[in-house]
């Protein structure tokens, strides 16, 4: 038996690095399967859907129902959809979000002028004339909201920048913070996450790589939560810092003993 109803996963430096599943984290998938708690992976990759990681993973025998994934992409794509309806979006992102966005019947402008609401997000594009299509549409005042705060992302063999470095560059520019992030660790992110899980949140575990962004997701949401050190993190990472996870494991393959 266990105390945990559901259990909110990261998807990048939890369960995959790049490409590659992170070792014996097939373990600790069976053993929250076993221990019957709902799943959820929550990535914040605003390059993709819900329908990509069980593609990603079904090579490695992991079912994946993508009514059981959220990314900071669907996320947003669901909150402009809703409270921004018929308003038009200047994306500074990459051709994969705005594919996303479309799905979900969010119109788009390349013009700046058009702009009714800014998005800022990963872009391997981006460029200078990006920025200053960035700074033209952000004047008098118009929303500004972005995917996700990671700065970096981790792949196979280090570090890339991330929608968080963007973002950075446009708030420069701008003068003025987004008015909202929308992926993790925000309360639009803690309302998706357990609108689809429908679970307790004091029942609920959320195991993660970063502390400001999963660990953070859990604090605000009154869920327990496990920091994994397979991502960016370390536990030197922790020691000081101001948000703190109630469990460290060296990855997700020892999340049994919590079990």
């Amino acid at each position: 038996m266990t105390d945990y109803e559901a259990a909110i996963l990261d998807v990048d430096g939890t369960i995959v690095r790049g490409e590659e599943l992170l070792p014996n984290v097939t373990d600790g998938l069976h053993a929250l399967e076993d221990a019957g708690i709902d799943r959820l992976l929550f990535s914040n990759n605003p390059t993709r859907g819900s329908d990509h990681y069980g593609t990603k993973l079904e090579p490695y025998g992991i079912d994946v129902d993508p009514a059981t994934v959220l990314t900071s992409a669907t996320v947003s794509a669901e909150y402009l959809a809703t409270t921004h309806p018929d308003e038009r979006v200047y994306l500074v992102g990459s051709d994969r979000l705005e594919a996303i966005l479309e799905e979900a019947t969010v119109e788009l402008t390349a013009d700046p002028a058009a702009a009714d609401v800014v998005l800022g997000s990963f872009d391997r594009e981006f460029s200078y004339g990006s920025l200053w299509g960035a700074l033209r549409a952000l004047e008098d005042g118009t929303p500004f909201y972005g995917t996700d705060p990671d700065t970096t992302i981790p792949i196979d063999g280090g570090l890339i920048p991330g929608s968080g470095a963007i973002l950075a560059a446009m708030e420069a520019v701008a003068g003025r913070e987004p008015d909202a992030i929308l992926g993790k660790p925000s309360s639009v992110a803690a309302a998706a996450a357990t609108n689809r899980l429908e679970s307790d949140p004091e029942r609920t575990l959320v195991v993660g790589d970063r502390l400001n962004t999963d660990i953070a997701l859990g604090e605000r949401a009154g869920m327990e939560t496990a920091l994994v050190l397979t991502g960016v993190m370390d536990r030197d990472d922790v020691d000081d810092a101001a948000v703190q996870p109630d469990h460290v494991l060296e990855s997700l393959a020892e999340v049994d003993t919590l079990l």
